[in-house]
């Protein structure tokens, strides 16, 4: 059986413009007609729009991310979520007085979120046409597309997952699958960033940002069959020397939050990496029949993430935030260096997406040898294409 190769694209709210750039790299890699190179694609929060936007466009691969890019080069705060004065102070003045009084969540009238994210609602009804999914799948180009989000009842990390039928659930510790037919609602579901956008009520159970409690995101990928994995992190890259002084500083409340996003979105992959290399190194020392008793095997991974500091990229376009945006998030600490973490999850202007854009695609392209050689031999690569800047 030929080995498949999967796709992970992991969570970070506007970070996620950081994948478009390494796509990008990868489309231009391929033959312009290619179809999807990823048989399976799991998507996680911002990651998950991502991923089931090229589940929708897997018979042209360049296709879909032209339609990303042209998406993410594009955006604006308000494509997201509400960022007029009664949208932005109405929404976080009932959340602030719920939390006081005890309010928030008791009922329908109840169920707000610092951020009125009723923008994405929309763009994703109107631009994702999810029903082309099972198209993608029945031609034969898609084995499976996986969506995790996290169950606010159960605790549990769920990984909505359609594909092909000899597709078996599966159960771990505190980690489950539901096959079901993905839609906007099941996207909306992981990309509900915790306290900022609504949960999102599915199959009984609310559910919230994927990332969250989602201790194993490889273990999705490999579940549905996969033997190779690529992962686009959104990672810090390498994180800058603290200024003298601020060890000292008492965090205010951005910069606990950006610190509390970070340990959502970001540490779970470097930890499930590290155990998944381990696993291969074990492997590698042992004979074939061992390996076969255990029900081990080696699984090939290549990480890309950022090679600069995202919250150094936010900090530098934080202004073109709306000014009710810059408001709320000035009340926090936001505005300042110590809050450009948190900065960076909701900049989803412009500028600071096309930063991340080249970045990824620069990243990639340095990188180009090593991604041509770990995608599917059977393509012949054609090395002068590449899409426009």
């Amino acid at each position: 059986m030929k080995p498949k190769l999967g796709l992970i694209l992991s969570g970070g709210g506007a970070r996620a413009a950081y994948q478009i750039g390494v796509l990008r790299a990868i489309a231009g890699i391929l033959p312009r007609d290619a179809h999807n190179p990823f048989p399976i694609i799991c998507g996680t929060s911002a990651g998950a729009l991502n991923a089931a936007t090229l589940a929708v466009n897997a018979q042209n691969f360049r296709k879909g991310v032209q339609y990303l890019s042209n998406i993410w080069k594009n955006f604006q705060v308000g494509d997201v979520y509400r960022a007029d004065p009664v949208g932005v102070f109405g929404n976080s003045i009932r959340w602030f007085i719920g939390v006081i009084l005890g309010t928030v969540g008791i009922n329908k009238l109840n169920q707000v979120s610092l951020l009125d994210n009723a923008p994405l609602v929309d763009l994703l009804n109107k631009t994702l046409p999810c029903e082309k999914i099972q198209e993608s799948i029945d031609a034969g180009l898609l084995h499976a597309l996986s969506i995790t989000a996290s169950g606010y009842g159960t605790g549990h990390s769920v990984a909505f997952y359609q594909g092909a039928k000899d597709i078996q659930p599966w159960q771990r510790a505190r980690r489950r699958s539901a096959p079901v037919k993905i839609d906007a609602s099941h996207l909306l579901a992981s990309s509900a960033i915790p306290f900022l956008f609504p949960a999102v009520h599915i199959h009984r159970e609310f559910f919230g940002d994927g990332s969250m409690r989602q201790i194993a995101p490889i273990s999705a990928a490999l579940h549905l069959g996969a033997s190779r994995v690529l992962i686009i992190g959104l990672g810090q890259g390498s994180p800058e020397q603290p200024r003298h002084g601020q060890l000292n500083d008492y965090p205010s409340l951005a910069h606990i939050a950006g610190h509390a996003l970070n340990s959502i979105f970001l540490d779970s992959m470097e930890v499930d990496l590290e155990r998944l290399r381990r696993i291969n190194r074990t492997v590698s020392m042992m004979h074939e029949g061992a390996r076969e008793a255990v029900n081990l095997r080696h699984i090939d991974v290549l990480l890309i993430e950022p090679s600069q500091p995202i919250d150094a990229i936010a900090e530098r376009y934080a202004s073109r935030l709306p000014w009710t945006i810059r408001l709320l998030l000035r009340s926090m600490g936001a505005m300042r260096r110590s809050g450009a973490n948190l900065v960076s999850y909701l900049l989803f202007e412009k500028e600071f997406c096309r930063a991340l854009i080249e970045l990824g695609y620069q990243d990639a392209m340095k990188r180009k040898e090593e991604i041509r050689a770990f995608l599917d031999p059977e393509f012949k690569i054609d090395a002068a294409a590449s899409l426009p800047q």
